[in-house]
Parts: structure tokens; C-alpha cells; sequence
């Protein structure tokens, strides 16, 4: 895979259009280390997408075929590669945009998931397909699926595998839009360019809210987000931000 940067954004194309843009563990481990090492005081977003077709195919088959390990070595690699990705994802202060330019399958799909903000193609398509590998999601794909599109059809995705279109993952929530192809550019710049008047850290805050949040009692949650918004309070941003909504500058609502 290769990145670029330029004007505060990251972009990282997965570019094994070849082999549908699928995933190793050693891609898995370089993506994480490229997504652990975006500086919220140096970057406004970071946004992934796929060279080619697909957005990614997933776990690498071919080189799934060829392992050969105990039950306890294949957890130790999983959790230090995909599941290293998967945590880096949920904890970067940065936001992340899935610029989905074609099919996200299996652990495509939960990098889709893991994302803040996906953006697809309408001719994108969507599955859980580790079931017809004998396998069952990894990359998050069993935390995160029933939190985004509930239970059910989590189920069955992950039960079936099927493939769903763009229209039935924005339904789901899976994404937040669909765009004709020659549209995806302008729609991920125009929401690249929003998150960039808003400041990163107060988001890597709200982030770290949310996710850490979705397994606490309603008690816990509300002692963690004052938690967190005393240190937001206390911010270069917040200041910032009340200066220029007492000036009649654009601020948001005050909760």
C-alpha cells in the first residue's frame, strides 16, 4: 500500500488491484502502524480506498492456504494484525473516511465498519464472506456489525455471506452515502474539507466517548463523557470556539 499527504489529509490507497486488494497479515500490521502514526496536531483526516475495482476482498485466501500453525499461534497472529488494525482504528484521534470505490468483503467490509465516515460507489457491494471460508469475522467485524446495523441483520450477513448492493448498505448504515462513481471524489473532499474547520482533537475525544461508551452502564458512560468533556473544556479549541461564537463567528450550540 502507499499514502500521500497533503493539506492535513492523509490518503492511503490499498494497491494489490490484482488480487482484489486483499489483506495479509503484514498488510494488516503495515496499515495499522500507517493509522497509529496519524498526528492529530498534523492532520485533519485520513481517508483509505482500494486501487482498481474493489475496495478490498478481504483476508488473502491464497495466503491463508498455505499456513500451517496450532490453534493458539493463529490467535497470536490474528490479534497482532488484524486485530492490531482493528484497535488502531477505533483509537485514532483522527477521523477516518472509507472512500469505498468498489466491493468490501469480509475483512474489507469491517474495515468499512471500523471507519468514521463511508462514502461508496453505487455499485459497491457489501458482505460478511468469512463464512464461506469456514471462517468467522475478524478486523472487529463481531463487535462492530450488531452496533451498526443490529443483531438481525448481522446475522445474516454474517450467516449467509451474501453480497448486498450500496443502496441496502446505506439502508443498513453500513455507510453514509452512495454517489455515482464519478461523484465519490467531490463528496469524500467535501466532508474532508468540513472536518477540517472542526478541530481534530475535540473529535478524537468525542471518538474515544463513543466507542468506549458502548459497553459501559448508563452510570459509567455519563461518568466518562464528564470525564472527558473537563478535558475538552479545557482546550486551545473550546476556547477558540466560544471566542468566536460570543464574536458572531461561526460556533456551535453551547449543550
Amino acid at each position: 500500500m502507499h499514502d500521500t499527504e497533503e493539506q492535513g489529509v492523509r490518503r492511503i490507497t490499498f494497491d494489490r488491484p490484482d488480487a482484489m486488494n486483499a489483506f495479509t497479515t503484514d498488510h494488516a500490521r503495515e496499515l495499522a502502524e500507517r493509522i497509529e502514526t496519524a498526528d492529530p496536531d498534523a492532520l485533519d483526516a485520513v481517508v483509505l480506498t482500494g486501487e482498481g475495482r474493489a475496495f478490498s476482498a478481504g483476508g488473502d485466501v491464497a495466503a491463508m492456504a498455505e499456513m500451517d500453525e496450532r490453534p493458539d499461534e493463529a490467535a497470536a497472529r490474528i490479534e497482532d494484525s488484524f486485530g492490531r488494525l482493528a484497535e488502531a482504528m477505533l483509537e485514532a484521534s483522527v477521523p477516518i473516511v472509507a472512500r469505498v470505490n468498489g466491493d468490501a468483503v469480509g475483512a474489507g467490509l469491517s474495515i468499512v465498519a471500523l471507519s468514521d465516515f463511508a462514502y461508496a460507489v453505487e455499485s459497491a457491494r457489501f458482505g460478511a464472506a468469512f463464512v464461506k471460508v469456514g471462517l468467522i469475522p475478524d478486523t472487529g467485524g463481531t463487535f462492530l456489525l450488531p452496533q451498526l446495523v443490529g443483531l438481525r441483520a448481522a446475522k445474516r450477513l454474517v450467516f449467509t455471506g451474501d453480497l448486498i448492493d450500496a443502496e441496502a448498505a446505506a439502508e443498513l448504515g453500513l455507510v453514509n452515502r452512495t454517489v455515482p462513481g464519478d461523484d465519490l471524489d467531490e463528496a469524500v473532499d467535501d466532508l474532508v474539507d468540513t472536518l477540517r474547520d472542526r478541530p481534530t482533537r475535540t473529535i478524537g475525544l468525542a471518538k474515544r466517548a463513543l466507542h468506549e461508551n458502548l459497553a459501559k452502564s448508563p452510570a459509567s458512560a455519563l461518568e466518562y463523557e464528564a470525564l472527558l468533556q473537563s478535558h475538552a473544556y479545557g482546550t486551545p479549541e473550546h476556547e477558540d470556539g466560544v471566542r468566536a461564537f460570543l464574536g458572531g463567528g461561526d460556533g456551535a450550540d453551547d449543550d
